[in-house]
C-alpha cells in the first residue's frame, strides 16, 4: 500500500505539471553541466567501426547490451525479458533513477504480447525488470504521456490502446475511447491536450482523440481522422469525426469519404507545438503543425539529397528538438533529422540485417540513450536486445 500511494503521490505531480502548462517531464537534477546527447548535431562526425556489441558509434561514444529476450535482466531473477522487444520510453522515479519501458511485439498466440520494464538507481545500475502488461497481442510501439504513463498500442485488427503504470503498481487498463484499428504509435499534444495516433496499414488514418474533460481522463472523447487538403500551395489538415471508433462493421479508416490514406503510419512524437510521425510504405517523415494545421514533408527518401534514411519507423525527438529515426532494415540505422536539411547516421547495427532497430528513448536527462534489435543477430523471436548508447567519460 505504501508503495502504491508513492506511485500515485509521485503521478499527481506530473498531472498538475501537464495541467498548468508547466515541463511535465524533468530532467534529473544535477547532470555535471554535461550536454545532452546528440547536441550541436552538425558537428557529430561520422560513424565508426563496430565496437565490441557491434555497434557503429559516433566519435566518443560507447555501447552496452542492458538486457536480452529469454534471459533474466537481474542475475537470480525469474522474469525474463520479452520477445521483439520494440516501442520504448523512460520515467523518472523520485529517488533519481529512472524507469525503461518495452513493448513486446509478439502475437497473443504465440505467448507474447505485453510491456516489460527495467528499473535503474540514480547512477544507471539495472536494481529490478518486471512486466507491467501481459495477455495483449502484438504490442508494438506506444507514447509516453505527461502524466507519467505509458500508453501500449497493439498493432492488430480492431487492436486497443492500453494506459500502463511504469513501476507496476497501478494495474494496466484499456482506453476503448482511443478506437479500434491496428494502432502503431500515439503522441500526446501538451499544448492543447489532444493526443495523435498512427495506423499501420497502407491504408490508414491519421488520427486525433479530443477528450471530453481534461487529461489524463481518456474514458470519453471524440476520435477524428485527418483529410489533406491543399491551400495556396500548402497542405493542411482538416479533421472529420470517425462514426464508430469501436470499428464494428468498418474500420475506422474506411468510415469518411473525405478522409486520406497514409501508407503505413509509424512512429510518432510531439515537440514544440509539432507533431512528426512516420509513413513506411513511402519512407516519409511528416512535420504536423498543431496550431496552423499545416502538414510538411520532411524527409522523403525519394527525393532526398541524401537518402542515408529507409525503413522509417520509431521516432524520438532530442534535446535541441531534432528527429531521431530508426530503421525497420533500411541498413539499421538511428538517423538524425536535423536543421537545414541534415540527414545523419548517429548508430548502425552491424550483422543484424534480418532484425529492425525500434524503442529510441532517451534517459530523463538526455545522457543515454536505449534502443532494441528486435529479433537480433539470429533473427529469432527469442534473441531481441536491448542497447544503451552514452558518451564516454
Amino acid at each position: 500500500m505504501n508503495q502504491r500511494r508513492r506511485f500515485l503521490g509521485w503521478a499527481s505531480r506530473g498531472c498538475a505539471a501537464f495541467v498548468l502548462g508547466g515541463p511535465a517531464v524533468q530532467v534529473l537534477g544535477d547532470t555535471a553541466g554535461r550536454q545532452a546527447l546528440f547536441a550541436r548535431a552538425a558537428e557529430l562526425g561520422v560513424l565508426g567501426e563496430p565496437d565490441a556489441n557491434g555497434i557503429r558509434l559516433l566519435p566518443g561514444f560507447s555501447s552496452r547490451m542492458i538486457a536480452r529476450s529469454s534471459r533474466p535482466v537481474v542475475a537470480g531473477s525469474d522474469y525474463r525479458w520479452h520477445g521483439r522487444p520494440d516501442g520504448a520510453a523512460t520515467f523518472e522515479t523520485p529517488e533519481g533513477g529512472w524507469i525503461l519501458v518495452s513493448n513486446s511485439e509478439v502475437k497473443k498466440v504465440d505467448g507474447g504480447g505485453g510491456v516489460g520494464a527495467i528499473h535503474f538507481d540514480a547512477n544507471g545500475t539495472i536494481v529490478d525488470a518486471y512486466p507491467i502488461l501481459s495477455g495483449t497481442d502484438y504490442n508494438c510501439a506506444g507514447g509516453k504521456t505527461p502524466w507519467q504513463t505509458w500508453l501500449s498500442c497493439e498493432e492488430v485488427d480492431r487492436g486497443y490502446v492500453y494506459e500502463c503504470d511504469p513501476f507496476g503498481v497501478v494495474p494496466a487498463r484499456v482506453v476503448p475511447a482511443l478506437g479500434r484499428f491496428k494502432h502503431e504509435a500515439v503522441a500526446v499534444d501538451l499544448d492543447n491536450g489532444h493526443l495523435y495516433l498512427t495506423e499501420d496499414e497502407e491504408d490508414g488514418g491519421f488520427y486525433r482523440f479530443l477528450p471530453d474533460g481534461q487529461l489524463p481522463d481518456m474514458d470519453e472523447g471524440r476520435l477524428q481522422i485527418a483529410q489533406v487538403v491543399e491551400e495556396g500551395g500548402v497542405a493542411r489538415v482538416v479533421w472529420h469525426d470517425v462514426p464508430d471508433p469501436a470499428a464494428v462493421t468498418t474500420r475506422t479508416s474506411h468510415q469518411r469519404s473525405e478522409a486520406t490514406w497514409f501508407d503505413g503510419g509509424e512512429g510518432i512524437a510531439w515537440h514544440a507545438g509539432l507533431v512528426y510521425f512516420t509513413t513506411k510504405g513511402d519512407n516519409r517523415v511528416w512535420s504536423y503543425d498543431t496550431n496552423s494545421g499545416r502538414l510538411d514533408i520532411i524527409y522523403d527518401a525519394a527525393t532526398s539529397a541524401t537518402p542515408h534514411l529507409t525503413g522509417v519507423d520509431n521516432v524520438t525527438i532530442t534535446a535541441s528538438g531534432d528527429v531521431l529515426v530508426a530503421e525497420d532494415g533500411g541498413d539499421m540505422q538511428i538517423v538524425l533529422l536535423g536543421p537545414d536539411g541534415l540527414v545523419l547516421p548517429i548508430v548502425q547495427v552491424v550483422g543484424q540485417d534480418q532484425s529492425e532497430i525500434a524503442g529510441p528513448a532517451f534517459d530523463p536527462s538526455f545522457q543515454r540513450l536505449y534502443f532494441s534489435s528486435q529479433t537480433g543477430p539470429e533473427d529469432r523471436d527469442d534473441d531481441g536486445i536491448v542497447y544503451e548508447i552514452f558518451r564516454n567519460g
